[in-house]
């Protein structure tokens, strides 16, 4: 859970999460056009996330798809919602 909390700290993260919410599966390039950060920042920002289980990825040739792994958010919203049943 360190991990997960870690990435979702970070607003450009989230901002990413949300991106990949509304639009489903982008490259890193095309996350990338909606940022005005270095490529390789936004690398960075998918490696925690995807470290975190927050995301996965896909490699089709030279390019890298990510989308948002949708059970870690079931499990979170699980978690939060226990702590209203007591």
């Amino acid at each position: 859970m360190k991990d997960l909390f870690k990435a979702l700290s970070d607003s450009t993260r989230r901002e990413i999460l949300d991106l990949l919410q509304e639009h489903g599966e982008m490259t890193a390039g095309e996350i990338h056009d909606s940022f005005d950060v270095s490529k390789s920042n936004i690398s960075q920002h998918l490696k925690v996330l995807s470290h975190a289980d927050l995301v996965y990825s896909r490699k089709v040739g030279q390019y890298v798809y990510y989308n948002i792994n949708v059970s870690v958010f079931e499990e979170i919203m699980h978690w939060v919602l226990k702590f209203k049943e007591k």
